[in-house]
């Protein structure tokens, strides 16, 4: 068991131990930080470097399919020109925190894997917006982890109860943990991370994530920056890497929000009492605009359901259904509901073509 112990402060759990089986003589491991072909990583032995083999490199056709932080790998130690393991197989991953590539291939990027919780961290200040936490919680239910929000900077409001029962009211069954710049302690936030339990903190540059970091690891991990006065904080920490921390826990520091887009995100945990309101709609197919029986239209007129959840529902709705596709595709998408009661864009053009027979026969 000693072994196993060693690995196990790193996250791995009997799920991890039998995925392992299937690779009889390979080492597991876990990926520690990702820096290009490189990869530190976490073994029974310690920290060493690893990178993929030939064979794994061949084999990839999606770079969603490479190590990065977080995945637990199976190694072997072969003789390389610089002593680094070799990563033979990446062990099925429990969740993933992705997005969509840099560039126009539309590929998935994962960020980090075998995160169990996602912390959401917004300040209380002028960077505290619901639609902006609605988008966090979002992302984070797509990745597959637990989400948790923290709402920073307490000391900067003046009716904090009410603004932790505002965002209870739009993430029921998520906890929300409030934190100040002058409290030196994260006793609400450690009662979570156990031994074991691998976190993320995701959120807007400048809302105090780093921060949060260094006082749970005990020390300055990381760069910290606070937002200037137009709330437009500067991102300090621009490599993801897994910190075990003095109480048995792991983070994982992920990048700023701007870096993922609505293709990852679960709208159906966050608006779920949406959903449930849509499910009772006369229509199937119903828009929630105009149609006769429409559940969600009632709930709004008779204050069930407030006008901004909605209006941010269908914004998401919307720019999850655009993410990832070309300019000409979103036009199109576009053009087809402008034109939808009228049959759609064929019948469009056909109208369009008419229309131009007509006045040139004039």
């Amino acid at each position: 068991m000693g072994n196993e112990y060693d690995l196990a402060k790193y996250g791995a759990n009997e799920y991890f131990y039998n995925e392992a089986l299937f690779y009889p003589g390979l080492q597991m491991a876990r990926v520690v930080l990702q820096h290009k072909e490189l990869y530190k990583i976490a073994a029974v032995n310690g920290e060493s470097f690893a990178e993929v083999s030939g064979k794994f490199r061949h084999e990839v056709k999606n770079i969603s399919e490479y190590p990065v932080t977080g995945d637990f790998i199976m190694i072997s130690h072969d003789n390389t020109q610089d002593g680094n393991a070799i990563i033979h197989n990446i062990l099925p991953r429990k969740t993933v925190f992705k997005r969509l590539s840099a560039g126009n291939n539309n590929q998935e990027q994962i960020i980090a894997a075998n995160i169990d919780i996602i912390f959401v961290c917004v300040s209380l200040n002028s960077n505290y917006n619901l639609n902006r936490i609605e988008r966090y919680l979002s992302a984070a239910w797509n990745s597959g982890a637990r989400p948790i929000v923290i709402l920073t900077k307490s000391d900067l409001c003046n009716d904090l109860e009410n603004k932790i029962n505002e965002v209870s009211s739009i993430a029921p069954g998520v906890d929300v943990i409030s934190t100040s710049r002058d409290n030196n302690t994260c006793e609400k936030i450690i009662q979570h991370l156990k031994i074991g339990i691998t976190a993320s903190f995701i959120g807007s540059s400048g809302v105090g994530k780093s921060t949060l970091i260094n006082r749970l690891a005990g020390k300055e991990l990381l760069e910290t920056q606070d937002i200037q006065h137009n709330d437009k904080g500067r991102h300090t920490t621009t490599r993801r890497e897994l910190i075990l921390l003095p109480n048995g826990g792991i983070v994982i520091d992920t990048p700023g929000m701007r870096e993922f887009g609505v293709e990852s995100v679960d709208l159906s945990k966050t608006f779920f009492d949406i959903d449930e309101l849509a499910a009772q709609c006369k229509f199937g197919n119903c828009t929630h605009v105009s149609e006769p029986g429409c559940a969600v239209q009632k709930a709004l007129a008779y204050g069930g359901l407030g006008k901004r959840r909605f209006e941010n529902y269908q914004k998401l709705k919307k720019e999850a259904l655009y993410d990832g596709l070309s300019s000409k595709q979103i036009e199109t998408i576009k053009l087809e509901a402008m034109f939808k009661e009228i049959g759609g864009m064929k019948n469009m053009r056909n109208y369009i073509r008419e229309k131009m027979k007509n006045k040139y026969k004039s």
